[in-house]
């Protein structure tokens, strides 16, 4: 019987490092969408990310770390980010970065959510009405997008956190058993996997012209071969995913959902920060507001749990 893993510290810190990472990695592919269609960005990325991926495995053990005999939950997880993925990056391409951001924050409360089916942990009656507090600040900040102009792709970050939140219940449930370099691998052969499909019914740019919605676009547009300059930057994308992947893997290897979730709240500074000072973006005011809701709930969430605990 596999014994469960529980260092919050660790986690936690894991946690930091993976929301810096992935903020960095959103800066860079909102930098090329203007260039290149989603998959293709993605399929370059995933391919040097499996290659980093690779040696992590080895040094963690070797192939036979791969071996799962819940296959069927190590596809749906990875399904699920490359979803979430997909959706978060549409967004980015028509909203401000930290807008967008800022609404995929509902995943925590998602996260808080599904650990009770999925994960069996108790959660209260108190931190569900502080979940309810949390979309009624994401219900703010839609409000504002919707009457900016943005329409119906409003949704897609919170689709995107939807799908985020389904896979980091997965990967607290399997990773007791599976180490963070397999949970890693199953993610880049599943973006490997979806890449090479989109490139195969949608790299000639058939399904685009020049009435297609912006993120429609930015997914479905024709493949092309990245300029010299643009070549570092794929190649660093290639290096943050595979740090990524093996960040967050470990994270909620190492603590409980309800812990190290709340963390990702520090992404949106980052994001603000990567907005402003490369894309000249500022939100508007009510998504501070929406996002003090959603980040307060997330907050009593965390301090509820640790008191519970210490009870």
């Amino acid at each position: 019987m596999q014994t469960e893993r529980n260092a919050p510290g660790l986690g936690i810190a894991f946690m930091m490092a993976g929301m810096f990472l992935i903020s960095l990695n959103d800066m860079l592919i909102k930098g090329l969408a203007g260039d290149y269609p989603l998959h293709q960005i993605i399929m370059w990325r995933t391919g040097l990310g499996l290659c980093l991926t690779l040696v992590f495995l080895k040094l963690e053990g070797g192939f036979v770390l791969l071996r799962t005999d819940k296959p069927g939950l190590h596809a749906l997880r990875a399904l699920l980010v490359v979803f979430a993925n997909s959706c978060f990056y549409a967004a980015i391409v028509i909203m401000p970065l930290a807008t967008a951001t800022a609404l995929y924050f509902v995943a925590p409360l998602f996260v808080t959510l599904l650990s009770m089916p999925v994960l069996k942990e108790q959660v209260g009656p108190r931190r569900l009405l502080a979940v309810l507090a949390g979309f009624g600040g994401v219900l703010l900040m839609m409000g504002a997008q919707l009457t900016g102009g943005v329409g119906w792709a409003v949704v897609l970050p919170v689709l995107a956190a939807a799908g985020y939140a389904g896979m980091s219940v997965l990967t607290r449930k399997l990773g007791q058993a599976s180490a963070a370099s397999a949970l890693a691998f199953y993610l880049q052969v599943a973006f490997l996997i979806v890449a090479a499909g989109f490139y195969l019914v949608a790299g000639d740019g058939r399904f685009v012209d020049d009435t297609t919605p912006e993120s429609l676009y930015f997914l479905l547009r024709a493949w092309t071969w990245p300029e010299d300059q643009d070549l570092p930057l794929l190649i660093g994308l290639g290096v943050l995913s595979a740090l990524i992947g093996y960040s967050m893997s470990q994270a909620y290897r190492q603590a409980k959902a309800s812990v190290v979730a709340p963390f990702e709240y520090v992404m949106l500074i980052f994001a603000l920060f990567w907005g402003w000072l490369v894309f000249d973006e500022w939100p508007r005011a009510s998504v501070f507001v929406g996002a003090a809701f959603i980040i307060a709930s997330g907050i009593y969430i965390f301090w509820r749990e640790e008191r519970i605990k210490r009870s």
